[in-house]
């Protein structure tokens, strides 16, 4: 709702999504999901702020996306898949707003990961445009 003004509160908003990302909500993951639509709205609005936060973003949605393709929970498939995709959305975002550097970051995690759900997470990321 804020549009460009969001820039003001960009800090503060930044801890809350990064306290969101960590934790999982239970079996419908519904705070994740929001807060994934919420960091997609922040990127698109605050595009030329986010290089400098990157790293930080990079790393969270990364560790997000393992920790859901490694739950073992009571987290329907469906709803794991939602946050795959949302992760995915908001790291090619990142990287359009970043002038492919999210690309390059990943070339080495691609090489290096072997669960096929991540790599396929990765692999759309490298071949956005």
């Amino acid at each position: 709702r804020l549009g460009i003004l969001m820039v003001r509160h960009l800090k503060r908003l930044e801890r809350v999504i990064l306290g969101y990302l960590e934790v999982s909500d239970g079996p419908e993951e519904e705070a994740r999901l929001g807060i994934l639509e919420t960091l997609q709205c922040t990127i698109e609005h605050a595009w030329p702020r986010m290089p400098c936060r990157l790293a930080v973003l990079l790393q969270a949605l990364l560790k997000m996306m393992w920790d859901v393709h490694t739950e073992h929970g009571p987290t329907p498939e469906p709803v794991k898949a939602a946050l795959l995709q949302g992760a995915t959305e908001c790291l090619i975002l990142l990287d359009r707003c970043s002038q492919g550097q999210v690309k390059v970051l990943l070339e080495g995690v691609y090489s290096s990961c072997e669960e096929n759900r991540v790599r396929e997470c990765i692999r759309r990321v490298q071949e956005s445009t």
